[in-house]
């Protein structure tokens, strides 16, 4: 009888595993159907984002309700790309490896700072550097 108290927390844990790996594949179903009406997008712990076009979309996504609290924001208002990592704006060519706060801000002719979440820097620079070329052909043509 001991020895099947012992086992007892074990089989907790093991159903446990199953239970959250089966709401982080939800969870990842739910972002692919959500990613799809996309041209380019990511998704990661801090947030989902998207981009049509022009358009970006972006929010903290659940695997329920799909994305929480989007906010939209066209690349034609945008007037200047920055990469901040721990509260300091970085030069995207020469980054840091990591940090703790990362994030793309956007920043519109309004002034209004959009600011987009990242849990990696290398992740955050490619999108950063993708959004400057697409600002680069919406300069040029």
């Amino acid at each position: 009888m001991i020895h099947g108290l012992l086992w007892f927390p074990l089989l907790f844990f093991f159903i446990a595993l199953a239970v959250a790996g089966k709401n982080e594949y939800q969870k990842v179903e739910a972002y692919k159907l959500w990613a799809a009406e996309f041209d380019r997008a990511k998704f990661d712990i801090k947030a989902a984002l998207g981009q049509k076009g022009m358009d970006l979309t972006w929010g903290r996504f659940d695997r329920k309700t799909g994305l929480q609290d989007p906010q939209t924001l066209s690349l034609n208002t945008v007037k200047e790309i920055r990469l901040v990592v721990d509260g300091e704006t970085v030069d995207p060519m020469n980054p840091p490896n990591k940090g703790k706060q990362i994030q793309l801000e956007l920043v519109p002719e309004d002034g209004q700072v959009a600011a987009i979440a990242f849990t990696e820097v290398p992740l955050a620079v490619r999108w950063g550097q993708a959004l400057v070329k697409d600002l680069q052909k919406l300069a040029l043509g």
